[in-house]
């Protein structure tokens, strides 16, 4: 009796059905390719083998593909089930148990390991996109869809077809040349069907395993560094929480700090882990219990007189401009105190190891320049405050949190400071209730067991959240921007696969190349918004008009069908005209379309008429095509091959001139081109604004290198890295304006930004639009870095001034 077959998950069902497209895609790419490599052969015993390998694969082509799925959903169905079929066992297993995968076995995982390496290394980031999707099915513990089981699945399917080891080789080299190619696109696909679907893609944190093993520090005893000298000033300068300066400001070069060179021993963490240092703490490391009742006790103790009240007036330190370049509304209350400098010496007293002496002073420097950030609102600056102490103990345990732009912990505290600065005004909502929000956040964490990653995790998801929500309600209260975009952008998807489906049927059927092209990608525009607008009789006239149109250009016989044609013209152009007036098609093209069918209804009078069954038999094959229904919403989660990217068309068009106008629409036609960016907004030092911030800026010499470059503040780029929320620079006219993302439509065609303060309008954009403004330099990220990442920039740019003041 066969076991029951599990039932896939329905989103990997519909991620499966794309792999198996792409597999048939790379098998006839194989075949192709097969035959050209025969022809270009230099040694006839290799041309041989090609083609003898060609020959077997066109024969088994079909049984391939089938086998290549059924693969597929046994391992894909393996993984939902929790098991993993051609994986080694794990745990403690008798080496009798071992014995039992031969060599053939084993050859075939390093074979499957190495072909989804290829496969892998072509679609890295599309691959990164499906995984963050992935993650929140919660299908096991890996990907399901990754490509290693689409490699076994390869490896599989070409064993299925033949046994000869040269056939099989030569096969195996050249599917995964062309099942590369194919999944990245594939991978791309995917990501965007389950977007559409409505998976909301999750981070990717990795999270530490204790590891009982280690000591508190991990085998980081012996280190490269020299000794600390503890009566050296930290990195930040002496004299005072922030004055002074001199040759200890920032630390020595000789003496660890921004400028200690050297390494980490063994027992630290991989690249990809959040938690090096031994184990314990939830996946932040383990820290000594006397340090962490330290940093408890002081965390939780009464704030001081600077950090108290936490005002949501515009009161606070001064600040500059950013526009005008004048002295800010802020105030000139004073920063909040550094607490790891106020209690350095407590600290480090505590600190056994010369690394821990690092990290104290590497954390308060950074904390200096966060807290003096010109960028970063007075009102956040003082929540930033009361995360120093947690900020410190994550330091401790965790060095990745120096090295991985994508530690929870840093962007947690990256994502508080974008935020805010896209704020103008904390006495009045929106940015009253969002600073609350955060309040209650850092409370949580400060006053909470801030041991533990998952308590960030949390946080980040819950401030993410509630952005994504007050983002939301702000559009609706304007008049709900985001829903109308929404949809127009949905008219366009359908739109483009029912013009994609024309093309394809009308290619079989005789008639003018003209009217072909205007059935496919004009008349479908009209159908598709007759149904979307919830008129049935007249998206039915509208199709049915298609036929009628096809068959009004054929030649008639006799006079009683040129009388009947001749009676029923002027119905037919006044529902032609009905659509287009529908879609709002341009007089020029329209113009056009009439000069070339008005000649060839009068050559249709003149011509002969076909035979009554090819009439019979093409008015049968249009009432095929223009009897079925155009394709809904539900449709779209299942992708076909040559679609286009909603982002790479023209969305403005399904716009009406009230709509466009109510969205506040950015036109081609209003941007000043050609005026002069007078003013660099990416800092406030011309110098480093004219270069922008590299890894190396963000490396901090002794501990891990950071992993990459801060993320683009400008370019081409810029457009794939925009975040829900954060605060931009737009030079469209005369001035720069800032502007908050306040939503990006589902296939990322339209991107609607607000601006203003109480009375708040929006800024819509397409895609294409957009990229054209980031491309010339007219739209820019507010912060050129993140904060973290400006704050070791500037300590190191400090550390640089301070070292030549002392040469």
């Amino acid at each position: 009796m066969n076991a029951p077959e599990i039932r896939l998950n329905p989103h990997l069902e519909a991620s499966l059905t794309r792999i198996r497209l792409a597999g048939e895609q790379a098998a006839e790419r194989c075949a192709e390719g097969l035959g050209l490599s025969a022809l270009s052969a230099g040694q006839i015993k290799r041309r041989d083998a090609l083609l003898a390998a060609q020959f077997v694969f066109r024969q088994q082509q079909a049984v391939f593909s089938q086998r290549f799925v059924q693969s597929l959903r046994r391992q894909v169905a393996a993984e939902q089930a929790e098991t993993k079929p051609t994986a080694a066992p794990t745990g403690k297993k008798d080496w009798g148990e071992l014995s039992l995968m031969d060599d053939d076995q084993v050859n075939n995982l390093v074979a499957a390991d190495r072909i989804g390496l290829a496969i892998g290394h072509h679609c890295e980031w599309e691959l990164r996109e499906v995984e963050s999707y992935v993650a929140s099915i919660q299908v096991g513990e890996r990907n399901p869809l990754r490509p290693e089981l689409v490699a076994q699945g390869l490896l599989d399917a070409i064993q299925s077809i033949t046994d000869d080891p040269q056939t099989r080789q030569t096969l195996t080299d050249e599917l995964t040349r062309a099942l590369a190619q194919e999944m990245r696109a594939c991978y791309g696909d995917i990501a965007e069907l389950l977007r559409s679907r409505g998976l909301r893609p999750q981070d990717l944190r990795v999270r530490a395993t204790p590891d009982a093993g280690l000591s508190r520090h991990g085998g980081l005893g012996n280190t490269q560094h020299g000794d600390f000298d503890s009566s050296h000033a930290p990195l930040s300068t002496r004299g005072g929480p922030y004055g002074g300066s001199g040759p200890g400001g920032l630390g020595g070069s000789s003496h660890g700090g921004l400028g200690q060179r050297g390494g980490y021993g063994a027992g630290s963490g991989g690249p990809g882990g959040y938690g090096g240092r031994g184990g314990g703490g939830g996946g932040l490391g383990r820290v000594d219990p006397q340090m962490m009742d330290l940093l408890r006790r002081l965390a939780q103790a009464p704030m001081p007189a600077d950090l108290g009240g936490y005002d949501t007036g515009n009161s606070g330190r001064m600040g500059l401009d950013t526009l005008s370049g004048e002295p800010s509304a802020w105030g000139q209350l004073p920063l909040p105190t550094n607490v790891i400098q106020q209690h350095r010496d407590e600290l480090r007293q505590l600190a056994t190891g010369r690394l821990d002496h690092m990290v104290i002073d590497v954390v308060s420097s950074l904390f200096d320049q966060i807290l003096s950030d010109p960028k970063v609102p007075p009102q956040m600056a003082r929540l930033l405050a009361r995360l120093q102490l947690p900020v410190l103990r994550v330091a401790l345990g965790d060095e990745t949190f120096f090295s991985s732009r994508r530690h929870p912990v840093r962007q947690f505290v990256n994502r508080m400071a974008s935020l805010a600065c896209a704020f103008d005004d904390f006495s009045d909502d929106p940015g009253r209730s969002f600073l609350s929000h955060v309040r209650d956040l850092v409370q949580d964490v400060a006053q909470g067991d801030f041991d533990r990653m998952d308590v960030y995790t949390a946080k980040l998801d819950a401030l993410e959240a509630f952005i994504a929500e007050q983002t939301r309600n702000t559009l609706k209260a304007a008049g709900d921007a985001a829903a109308v975009v929404e949809r127009r952008e949905t008219d366009l998807r359908l739109q483009q696969r029912y013009a994609l489906q024309l093309q394809q049927q009308l290619a079989k059927v005789p008639m003018q190349d003209f009217l072909r092209n205007f059935l496919a990608q004009v008349w479908s525009q009209a159908i598709v918004l007759a149904s979307r607008e919830g008129a049935p009789e007249r998206a039915l006239r509208l199709r049915q008009l298609g036929r009628a149109l096809v068959m009004s250009v054929q030649p008639k016989g006799g006079t009683a069908a040129r009388a009947d044609f001749l009676r029923e013209l002027p119905n037919l152009m006044r529902t032609l005209n009905e659509g287009l007036d529908l879609i709002r098609w341009p007089d020029a093209p329209r113009k056009d379309f009439f000069g070339a069918l008005l000649p060839a209804h009068a050559e249709s009078l003149k011509g002969q008429a076909p035979s009554a069954l090819d009439t019979n038999l093409l008015i049968k094959q249009l009432d095929q095509i223009f009897g079925a229904a155009p394709p809904v919403e539900a449709d779209l989660a299942k992708p076909i091959a040559g679609e286009t990217a909603p982002g790479d068309l023209d969305a403005s068009q399904r716009l009406t001139p009230a709509e466009a106008k109510s969205l506040g629409l950015v036109e081609e036609s209003t941007v000043d081109w050609n005026g002069e960016l007078d003013l660099d907004l990416s800092g406030n030092d011309a110098v480093a604004a004219a270069e922008p911030i590299q890894a190396v800026d963000i490396s901090i010499d002794g501990l891990p290198p950071a992993e990459s470059a801060p993320e683009p503040a400008s370019g081409a780029v810029l457009m794939d890295n925009m975040e829900l929320g954060f605060a931009y620079q737009m030079h469209t006219g005369e001035h720069w304006q800032k502007v908050r993302l306040a939503h990006v439509s589902a296939g990322r065609s339209f991107f609607i930004f607000t601006h203003g303060n109480r009375h708040q309008e929006t800024v819509t954009m397409t895609a294409r639009m957009l990229r054209k403004l980031c491309e010339t330099g007219r739209m820019r990220a507010y912060e050129r870095a993140h904060l973290i990442e400006r704050a070791t920039a500037r300590a190191r740019a400090q550390l640089a001034a301070l070292g030549g003041t002392s040469r």
